[in-house]
């Protein structure tokens, strides 16, 4: 089996980790492809080794990034001309699976966020849809998810890589951070992506609020060069050079403040306290972390994180749950390329 994986945002680098670790360690062959966006050929590189870039940023504008997909998918059809695989596999890649289409090679997808408008597009290409098991259904049907492709699985993708995963403390030494001061870890809010086009003002005074603070050490993890060289500079603040081990980061923080999703789950997961000012509409997985009390809600102007060393406790226990999710994305994988080779597609 020649499994083909397009790495378009830099969380898809950690979410197929285990993925094509086991796909290698089984004797399938994989091949990645990789969008030049914010930290992501730089983190594939480091986690995969070969891969191939195609094409880069994402430009502002509607219109503008439907050409890019469009020019990206050209260019991803080409190679998997060139590599043949028996079946595409991402999170929510839109080229990709238009590309895959183009070139009869079938696709799958993971989605987590049900409020994406591409999820129109891709679940209509996908043969398969990998969703957690509290992805609304009707969400699904509108955006052409029909019930015979959706596979579903228990918890959160997260867990797909954080259930083994363990913090290396060498990233505080790397950042220059002093261990017996608080440390607080922002995210900046996801600007241009489609499934976010608002200003955030909430994050801005929350990052002010914790420069504020005396025995407050910042890292700001920005998304894109843009953020980056926004914030770089500004006093109290730390913007690393370069990509650094962020999950291992998250694990050590004693806070989480972010305007996301992804990072926000990891770090929610990892056991420390977590706390959200996502301007999108909340995801169905979000919204249980914050029932499950993993997950705090700080988007109202009245409410106020806890600027502290935090208590030791576990965190969540996400092995079981890993060792699952894999599991299902594996069998899935298997089972798309086994009936394209077989002529059998649905």
């Amino acid at each position: 089996m020649r499994v083909w994986i397009d790495l378009a945002n830099s969380p898809h680098v950690a979410t197929f980790e285990p993925v094509v670790a086991r796909l290698r360690r089984d004797g399938a062959g994989v091949v990645l492809t990789v969008r030049d966006h914010a930290q992501t050929l730089e983190l594939a590189r480091r986690s995969f080794g070969d891969v191939t870039p195609v094409r880069g940023e994402s430009p502002a504008g509607w219109a503008a990034k439907g050409l890019e997909i469009v020019r990206r998918a050209e260019r991803l059809r080409r190679f998997a001309l060139e590599t043949e695989p028996d079946v595409a596999l991402s999170h929510g890649s839109y080229a990709q699976l238009l590309a895959a289409r183009a070139a009869r090679v079938p696709g799958v997808t993971m989605m987590d966020y049900e409020h994406q408008p591409a999820n129109h597009l891709s679940f209509r290409l996908a043969r398969r849809v990998i969703v957690p098991e509290l992805f609304p259904s009707e969400q699904l049907r509108r955006s052409g998810g029909r019930a015979r492709k959706i596979v579903r699985y228990a918890g959160f993708k997260e867990e797909l890589y954080l259930g083994r995963f363990v913090p290396d403390p060498a990233v505080l030494d790397e950042l220059g951070l002093d261990r017996a001061r608080v440390i607080a870890v922002l995210r900046p809010p996801p600007e241009g992506a489609l499934y976010h086009r608002m200003t955030n003002d909430r994050f801005e005074e929350l990052l002010a609020q914790a420069v504020g603070q005396p025995d407050v050490q910042i890292v700001l993890l920005p998304r894109v060069r843009e953020q980056a060289e926004r914030y770089r500079g500004r006093d109290g603040v730390v913007v690393p050079e370069r990509p650094v081990d962020g999950r291992s980061l998250l694990a050590f923080a004693d806070l989480t403040i972010g305007a996301g999703g992804t990072m926000n789950r990891e770090s929610a997961l990892l056991g420390t306290p977590t706390y959200t000012v996502f301007r999108g509409e909340l995801a169905a997985v979000d919204a249980e972390l914050m029932r499950l009390g993993l997950l705090h809600d700080l988007r109202a102007p009245s409410t106020l994180p806890v600027f502290g060393k935090k208590p030791l406790r576990d965190a969540a226990k996400a092995a079981d749950n890993g060792e699952v999710i894999l599991g299902v994305v594996l069998e899935t994988v298997e089972e798309v390329a086994g009936k394209g080779r077989r002529g059998r597609l649905d």
